[in-house]
């Protein structure tokens, strides 16, 4: 980079945070270069996520792009996000590895299907999840094929809320309020290969094996799913048929 680019990144981060009414509308960009990432998903850095603050109250909308960039999220920049968990008959989880064209944790596995509601009417709508569970349909059959109508939002089980933050390199990273959704049905799938690289049913047994390779270092697994594994999940699918006792929609967890 020549000299003018380097003084204008010291000067936004030299910047300090903005104040908190700029982070609820736009938060200014620093020049990122994205000549060398994948077109399909730079294109869906346009789509509009949901601005939220720690409560989970919403507060405006950005770019899904600018909700990425770890320079806009150290200034607390949050948004709202999803992850899901199908399991089929034989309640095995249904997982999937991040295709190498992601511009956030590519190539890593995590659970089913992760993503935001977006600010329009439909995933706006807060009462019992309905925005989040809707945004959740569409990114299954987006990502994974899934017909819409063997997942829709009645089938799926609004758990409670993770917050947590997390870099995936020097640029990108995540800070999310999380919904977490359950389902267990036998689906068809027919995933996007500029989505997913692989993916593959596993046993409780099969997963502690893969989280231990992921400490080992030997595979990669996303920063989300493997706290969400670490704290809650095994608990939830031990009672898949009970998950009543599980759901708090009053509480965040901070982790």
């Amino acid at each position: 980079a020549d000299a003018s680019t380097f003084h204008r990144h010291a000067s936004y981060l030299l910047g300090g945070p903005p104040p908190l009414r700029h982070l609820c509308s736009v938060v200014t960009m620093p020049e990122v270069t994205m000549d060398h990432l994948d077109e399909k998903q730079v294109q869906l850095l346009s789509e509009m996520c949901i601005l939220i603050d720690e409560n989970d109250c919403k507060v405006g909308a950005d770019t899904k792009k600018n909700c990425h960039l770890n320079s806009n999220i150290d200034k607390g920049l949050l948004h709202r996000a999803f992850s899901v968990f199908i399991f089929n008959s034989e309640e095995k989880l249904l997982l999937q590895q991040r295709s190498d064209a992601k511009i956030t944790f590519p190539g890593c596995f995590t659970n089913t299907c992760c993503s935001h509601p977006l600010h329009t009417d439909s995933e706006l709508e807060e009462k019992d999840a309905l925005g989040v569970r809707r945004a959740a349909q569409r990114r299954l059959q987006a990502e994974l094929g899934i017909p819409v109508e063997q997942v829709t939002p009645e089938e799926m089980t609004y758990l409670t809320r993770i917050h947590y933050k997390a870099q995936s390199d020097g640029i990108w990273g995540e800070h999310e309020i999380d919904y977490i959704l359950f389902m267990q049905k036998d689906v068809e799938l027919s995933p996007d290969p500029n989505e997913i690289k692989s993916h593959c049913y596993v046993s409780k047994e099969q997963l502690k094996e893969m989280l231990g390779k992921a400490k080992r270092k030997e595979l990669k697994i996303t920063p989300w799913f493997s706290l969400i594994a670490e704290t809650f999940l095994f608990k939830w699918w031990d009672n898949l048929q009970n998950l009543k006792q599980f759901m708090d929609h009053n509480n965040i967890h901070h982790m």
